[in-house]
């Protein structure tokens, strides 16, 4: 039975607490820690876990084998940091960390470590769709690969949501897919500006991003986060003698008074409801069989922030930026 610490008892850790305590096999949650220390207890308890005053305090516990890191982003190196000092594995929700050198130095200590720790929580990765259109791709169906057309749709967004947030915390999802999709590393970024939609107020409501892959693919992103109609995430890809699409929104399609409905997702954790279950699944059983983390690495973190850098430095500019990340550790090379 695999013991995991959770710091950070907010929103995303608390579904994640329920998924580790209700919905998956060979783990229990055995600690919580978060800065709120009434919301932490009231956690805590429902979990049966010890409750830690501090995050270091939590990795520190002999009582956990693996730490799950779902505070707030400016805390995620330092936790991070140290469950890499403990040689513990570390599940870190996105961003790894705010920016890409915090990101650069949680890579740099784990090859010193010398093996692979950490993962990141990028759930497209282990959505059943994504992973049919990735398979799609792989067996050569389509033929090669030449562009990709992906929309990233909010209903709405809370009010502290800013427009490079729609690089930063909306689109970042897009770049982290399209790097695995086609194994492949972004070389530069446009970001174009259309008409403001008026529901989104005085944020800069929609954009388009323009992503440049090493491999020559071309992916446009549409963020589009006041459209009110529900949540909407698209992807169709380009290939030389076809073309594949994730699928329908819904699974259900309802035939009345002369209409066809298919019913929309409200929120993010409607539609990647499953993703989540399998990611933290097959996190559990890597991590208690001794292997590495299955998923997203610290290196995609770091290669996420760069991009997402370089799209609000072109959001701003209004010019093309060219990606530039540094050299890859073997640590990362594909395949390990």
């Amino acid at each position: 039975m695999l013991r995991v610490g959770v710091i950070g008892t907010g929103m995303i850790g608390q579904e994640h607490v329920r998924r580790l305590t209700t919905v998956l096999n060979g783990v229990t949650v055995t600690a919580v820690a978060d800065v709120d220390a009434a919301v932490a207890a009231e956690v805590g308890g429902r979990a049966g876990a010890t409750v830690h005053p501090a995050g270091e305090d939590l990795v520190a516990d002999p009582a956990v084998d693996a730490v799950l890191v779902c505070c707030w982003g400016p805390a995620h190196e330092q936790y991070v940091l140290a469950a890499i000092a403990a040689g513990k594995p570390v599940f870190c929700e996105k961003p790894l960390a705010p920016t890409q050198e915090a990101c650069l130095r949680i890579v740099e200590a784990e090859v010193a470590h010398g093996s692979r720790l950490v993962q990141v929580g990028y759930m497209r990765r282990f959505d059943f769709a994504h992973r049919q259109l990735k398979l799609v791709l792989d067996r050569g169906e389509i033929g090669t690969p030449l562009m990709m057309h992906c929309a990233h749709r909010n209903a709405g967004v809370p009010s502290f949501y800013q427009k490079e947030m729609a690089i930063t915390d909306t689109a970042v999802h897009e770049i982290d897919m399209v790097r695995w999709m086609f194994g492949a590393e972004i070389a530069g970024v446009r970001v174009l500006v259309p008409r403001r939609n008026s529901h989104g107020g005085d944020l800069q409501d929609p954009l388009l991003l323009i992503l440049e892959m090493t491999n020559g693919v071309l992916v446009d992103v549409e963020t589009s986060v006041n459209i009110r109609y529900g949540y909407d995430i698209r992807g169709e890809i380009v290939g030389e003698s076809g073309t594949a699409s994730l699928g329908s929104l819904s699974p259900v399609a309802v035939r009345r008074d002369g209409r066809v409905e298919h019913p929309v997702p409200a929120d993010w954790r409607a539609r990647f409801l499953a993703a989540y279950d399998v990611e933290l699944q097959e996190w559990v059983l890597a991590i208690a069989g001794g292997g590495a983390p299955p998923g997203p690495s610290a290196w995609d973190g770091y290669a996420a922030a760069v991009v997402s850098d370089a799209g609000v430095a072109a959001l701003r500019t209004g010019e093309r930026v060219a990606v530039s990340l540094a050299e890859r550790p073997k640590l990362y090379a594909p395949g390990r």
